[in-house]
């Protein structure tokens, strides 16, 4: 079964609790119980693999209310998986008085020193805890009725195994999905990235093994998930080399659900520990605060563009730079981000390509700061149907300023006049720029635009492919000519209408 229609299924039962109220409050219940069956999978590949796993739901201390509390076994798989197991008030009564004080205030236990076994093996357990309880601390129990919470437990058992690889790629469609169910994604200027565009920006960038992967506005994970992937199957031979890419993987999400959600694709692409996964507004720190620790080599990002950032966020950026506008404070932020010679694919929409004022400032410091060496023009629907602003896939690299950028206008597929559910972009329609990439001609669908070019439109980036078929170039003094022909023959036809409107107002008068 697809999982968006066991999706509709479960939430189907929801509508029948009095305890949840309209679709976020629906999807937030999901979301947490997807989250601990999808841990439990894991763990379940991890006792077998890991010869000192521990569970960091076994044993989980908390306190509540001044009082200690402890419980012996928190994994879904002790009370979730068994169709015939607690329901009712009783399953109410354990999640509502301890699974959910447990989660969000467990202790997570003090830093480990040292470099045995058994040393890293407290150490793991203390960095999944503290990713559990930050997981938790935005998340809510809704349901009031134990019957129907069984029922929704008993439907995500049966239906949904990441353990199963062919699965893995799923949540992209999961969070399409949620978005469509909020219906709040073109308000909030966020929107789901299609694979096939995550896939073509990573596979141009080409992340390796030992280069900083971030992802400042993350969503739910698409372009990190996409990155992981990618550099597990080009350099990762060994356990090391598996740990050195967890460790390189960083994420920034400032809303609780798709953090959760983001945290929780990670974890089914089997980044164990995903703690480079951060609740926060990348925004909100001062540009200047930046350091070189901060910085990374690759920027994989589609930032929220068409919001307004909340009042006071523009201060955290140099004078010249300051704007509510989301997207621009962005792009002057990945700049920053980027070391020397790192490099990003952001995807942004037109509007910065043309836009004037502090669009200008921040263009002109991109092209003197960084390489922009190609602008791939997506078509109109790749976003549908959260909106139809066109988008464009920026590829720059920082450290020596841009002498050409290189644009190339992505076409639709043969017999496409747009993308639908039904008909969506697919990763093999990029095979033409994949194959031009590294042997650039201009062609129908490429050409070259020099810096002097630009900064004489005043760093306008918007700018048309020359070479469409079916475009003439004409001579503008016969341009000009037949303009003059053509306003000759309208006022003709004008003063012709006129004297037929006095004729007949003259007979109608006699008459």
């Amino acid at each position: 079964m697809a999982l968006t229609t066991t999706i509709k299924s479960i939430q189907d039962i929801m509508r029948k609790d009095v305890g949840v109220d309209g679709d976020a409050q629906r999807i937030g219940q999901l979301v947490w119980l997807l989250f601990l069956k999808i841990w439990d999978d894991r763990e379940q590949e991890l006792e077998l693999i890991e010869d000192d796993f521990r569970s960091p739901l076994i044993d989980v201390t908390w306190q509540n209310n001044g009082d200690d509390w402890e419980a012996d076994d928190l994994r879904w798989s002790k009370w979730a998986a068994h169709r015939e197991g607690m329901t009712g008030d009783k399953l109410l009564e354990f999640v509502n008085d301890t699974l959910f004080p447990a989660l969000k205030n467990m202790e997570v236990g003090l830093p480990v020193e040292g470099d045995d076994a058994a040393a890293r093996a407290a150490r793991a357990l203390r960095h999944r805890r503290l990713l559990i309880k930050s997981v938790f601390a935005g998340a809510y129990q809704y349901m009031k009725s134990g019957t129907l919470l069984r029922q929704v437990i008993n439907k995500i058992e049966a239906d949904i195994d990441f353990n199963d690889a062919t699965n893995r790629h799923l949540f992209g469609e999961l969070y399409e999905k949620i978005l469509k169910d909020l219906q709040s994604a073109g308000n909030a200027g966020e929107y789901y990235t299609p694979r096939a565009v995550t896939q073509f920006a990573v596979d141009m960038v080409d992340p390796r093994l030992g280069e900083s992967i971030l992802d400042p506005a993350c969503g739910t994970g698409g372009f990190l998930a996409c990155a992981v992937e990618h550099i597990r199957n080009q350099d990762v031979k060994t356990p090391k080399q598996e740990l050195q890419l967890q460790a390189s993987i960083r994420g920034v999400e400032k809303k609780p659900l798709p953090h959760l959600l983001c945290t929780t694709n990670m974890i089914v692409h089997r980044i164990d520990t995903p703690t480079g996964i951060v609740h926060d507004n990348t925004l909100s720190r001062p540009l200047r605060e930046i350091t070189l620790r901060d910085r990374v080599d690759v920027v994989l990002t589609n930032p929220p563009f068409g919001g307004m950032e909340e009042d006071g966020i523009e201060n955290n950026f140099p004078a010249d730079f300051r704007t509510r506008e989301t997207a621009d404070l962005f792009l002057v932020l990945i700049v920053e981000l980027l070391k020397a010679g790192g490099r990003a694919a952001v995807v942004l929409p037109d509007g910065t390509l043309f836009g004037e004022g502090v669009k200008t400032r921040i263009k002109e410091r991109l092209l003197a700061e960084c390489n922009l060496h190609t602008i791939v023009r997506l078509p109109k629907g790749v976003f549908a149907p959260y909106t139809s602003i066109k988008t464009n896939v920026l590829f720059f690299e920082k450290g020596k300023p841009t002498s050409d950028v290189w644009y190339y206008e992505h076409p639709y597929p043969k017999g496409y006049k747009s993308y639908s559910k039904t008909k969506p972009m697919c990763i093999e329609e990029f095979e033409p720029e994949k194959a031009w990439w590294n042997n650039r001609t201009e062609n129908e669908y490429a050409w070259k635009v020099t810096s002097a070019q630009i900064r004489e439109r005043g760093f306008n980036l918007d700018i048309a492919n020359p070479n469409a078929p079916g475009l003439a170039h004409e001579n503008p003094d016969e341009l000009m000519a037949r303009f003059d022909e053509e306003c000759a023959a309208a006022a003709a036809l004008r003063e012709e209408l006129r004297q037929v409107l006095a004729a007949a107002l003259t007979r109608e008068e006699q008459i």
